[in-house]
């Protein structure tokens, strides 16, 4: 059974948040947030949300001011904040029904997870974020906006997986920093922009079971020298 928990509404379309039982009769209920109707997560399968935390901070010797790009259900954040060596943390997340019920407990787990003191949310759409912050800011930036070039929820982010907004993350970055790329699929796309913007790009595989089904999702890694 299925269980709508909350809705909104912004210009992008509609946000859900719903609770479907676990397939284990002792295992919780699980939430899912889908986006205009698109699956987007949920808190049954989070390695890849954490995944992507610690592929990113294996890159950097001192990771310690780090953006994410894309707050979600908090699992790549909260697998940020772990990491001793963190000082501070920007989630930039543009809707702010989601930042709200992270907050204010509709997302359980929420306001444990958005508890931390280096950490600051930043409602905001991370284009802006990335042109208005100051060069050399970060030495990690993650980004997890949509489900990659190739599988977009919102038409508007295929510009975060072009070289031109790819370029602006790398002036953000200090020397010795990394950025790391979620996409729900392979795309060569992505791979070139990563590579035309930072130079190379290492592309990581990860399989999942995502609601019984076998899944591959990917994380493309680049650089600062």
């Amino acid at each position: 059974m299925t269980v709508e928990i909350a809705r909104s509404e912004s210009e992008r379309g509609e946000i859900v948040l719903r609770s479907r039982d676990a397939d284990d009769p002792d295992a919780p209920g699980v939430l899912e947030l889908r986006v205009n109707g698109v699956f987007v997560m949920d808190t049954l399968e989070t390695s890849t949300e954490r995944q992507l935390a610690t592929a990113a901070l294996d890159l950097v010797d001192e990771p310690r001011e780090v953006l994410v790009g894309g707050l979600g259900l908090g699992f790549t954040v909260h697998e940020v904040l772990a990491d001793h060596r963190v000082e501070r943390v920007a989630v930039v997340e543009i809707e702010e029904a989601l930042v709200g019920w992270m907050r204010d407990g509709t997302v359980p787990h929420g306001p444990g997870f958005l508890a931390d003191e280096r950490l600051h949310v930043v409602v905001a759409d991370i284009r802006t974020a990335i042109a208005e912050a100051s060069p050399a800011s970060y030495d990690l930036v993650l980004l997890d906006i949509d489900n990659g070039p190739d599988h977009l929820v919102h038409d508007t982010n295929a510009a975060v997986y072009e070289p031109t907004f790819l370029r602006q993350v790398k002036r953000a970055l200090r020397p010795g920093a990394a950025v790391v790329v979620w996409s729900a699929a392979a795309s060569t796309p992505l791979a070139d922009a990563m590579s035309e913007a930072f130079g190379s790009v290492t592309p990581v595989a990860h399989d999942v079971e995502l609601q019984g089904r076998a899944e591959q999702y990917w994380l493309y890694l680049g650089r600062v020298p």
